[in-house]
């Protein structure tokens, strides 16, 4: 929590033993995060109406929650693979405290994406933006893994590189799988559906008459349809078909990420020698855009 988070904790004597299972439960703190902002997706959606407002102002929570450290991994990445120097002096660009053009493209792209993903969700954003943020910060947990070195002999790089070892990393992707699951049943249910149209109708003005879930799914068809979210992803019946679905197309979102984020850490450690701060950082926004990215386009 004090290394993923703002939230103040007690100091700790951090050996490897201690960062190695910190680096394992990564995944849940992501999970923390991910309710948190879902928690305000939900109440600024029902307080304005509008699900690009709710959509800004969960990933500027989720910005604010982590004090933006990871996009700023993001950017000094960028800036370090996109100079084109060697190794020492791509690892001297990422040291430095300005940010390049390469920087600042990849972080709109990024924002744009993760904002224009949850706008696009509508009901399922809570979903999604939780399983986002978990397998995120599951990226962390596979690249301290060994095999994987520091670039550096100094830094948050070097501490946590080779903590994890594979069975623990496995152990926590399964588990994380499995709450990914649980939030997949959780999304399709009625009672979630008669939540969401009593939201929806809150935000038009409307009272909601409790007339039951397919009514309640054909209003979040209709206002999903006016925020421009595809009506045959939202016309579904609650069957067996229908749950095995949504979890599938949540769990290869997951699954996306984490390749996303594995690419990316083959090319750093390939380009800089190893793993770095920032590079961790970086490997949590690619993993959560795309793990968005390619929930909105499966579920």
């Amino acid at each position: 929590m004090g290394t993923l988070t703002i939230f103040p904790v007690p100091p700790v004597r951090a050996d490897r033993s201690v960062v190695g299972r910190a680096m394992s439960l990564a995944p849940f703190v992501g999970m923390a995060l991910g309710v948190a902002g879902s928690a305000v997706f939900v109440a600024a959606w029902a307080a304005s109406g509008s699900s690009l407002i709710a959509a800004v102002l969960a990933v500027g929570t989720l910005a604010w929650l982590t004090r933006a450290l990871h996009l700023d991994g993001l950017a000094d990445l960028a800036d370090g693979l996109g100079s084109g120097k060697p190794a020492q002096g791509a690892l001297d660009v990422l040291k430095r405290s300005d940010i390049g053009p390469f920087g600042v493209v990849t972080i709109l792209i990024t924002l744009f994406l993760q904002v224009a993903t949850l706008q696009r969700a509508g009901p399922f954003a809570w979903a999604m933006l939780v399983t986002a943020a978990a397998t995120g910060r599951l990226a962390v947990t596979w690249a301290c893994r060994p095999g994987v070195p520091a670039a550096r002999p100094g830094g948050l790089g070097a501490l946590v590189a080779g903590t994890v070892g594979r069975g623990a990393a496995v152990a926590t992707t399964v588990v994380t799988a499995a709450v990914v699951s649980l939030l997949a049943l959780v999304a399709i249910s009625p009672p979630h559906l008669d939540a969401v149209s009593a939201l929806i109708g809150f935000a038009q003005g409307s009272p909601s008459d409790h007339s039951g879930p397919s009514i309640a799914a054909e209003r979040v068809a209709v206002a999903a349809a006016d925020v421009g979210v595809r009506p045959a992803g939202l016309l579904y019946r609650l069957s067996g078909d229908s749950r095995l679905s949504v979890t599938t197309g949540l769990l290869l979102a997951m699954a996306a990420g984490l390749v996303s984020a594995a690419l990316l850490r083959r090319r750093a450690v390939r380009r800089l020698g190893g793993i770095t701060g920032d590079v961790l950082g970086a490997l949590v926004e690619t993993a959560t855009t795309a793990t968005l990215l390619a929930a909105a386009v499966l579920v």
